[in-house]
């Protein structure tokens, strides 16, 4: 018998089920520019996540898991606030929908509405758009121009400095993604 103690940082069942009804709503969709499924974004956004939940306490794990894999349900699907809040409760309904930016709001200004709204939330919902971001900020889609990587930079930054404290280990590894992210800056 080990001595070594195990520690359910979050539940697996909870995990599944988000995971399962993320795969079956995103069924079909792709990650702009790579032709995979859209899955894989929600599951290296969870994988972000779960390392920092592994290295940081947080109060609610499994809310900042759950909304990992479930944050563009609602942006990018027919699935609705309603939806999420029957199948997985009004707590991560409300995280999900916080992370979903406005779509009658011009670009500029739905990034700072979903930021505020964000902040208003427990942090574990404020790890997922740091996650988000960090999963975002490997190789553009090959037709981006230069301008747009550098706007995605900026908004990046924009994120980081509204939401860094939230988490050490997940405001390190954005601001290493932003630096990195200047390679692809180059016309």
């Amino acid at each position: 018998m080990s001595n070594t103690a195990t520690v359910n940082i979050w539940n697996p069942v909870l995990y599944r089920d988000a995971y399962w009804f993320a795969a079956e709503a995103h069924q079909g969709q792709e990650y702009p520019g790579t032709g995979l499924p859209y899955i894989m974004h929600l599951s290296m956004v969870a994988m972000e996540v779960m390392t920092c939940l592994a290295q940081e306490r947080h109060p609610q794990p499994d809310l900042a898991v759950q909304c990992a894999l479930l944050h563009d349900v609602i942006e990018d699907t027919p699935v609705t606030h309603s939806d999420v809040a029957k199948r997985f409760g009004l707590t991560v309904a409300d995280g999900v929908l916080a992370l979903t930016k406005n779509a009658d709001l011009p670009k500029p200004e739905a990034m700072a509405d979903s930021l505020t709204r964000i902040r208003e939330q427990p942090r574990e919902i404020w790890l997922v758009k740091l996650a988000d971001r960090i999963s975002n900020l490997g190789p553009p889609p090959h037709y981006w121009s230069v301008s747009k990587k550098q706007r995605y930079q900026a908004e990046a930054e924009t994120i980081f400095a509204a939401l860094h404290t939230a988490s050490p280990v997940l405001a390190t590894r954005l601001t290493q993604r932003i630096a990195d992210y200047d390679q692809y800056l180059e016309a």
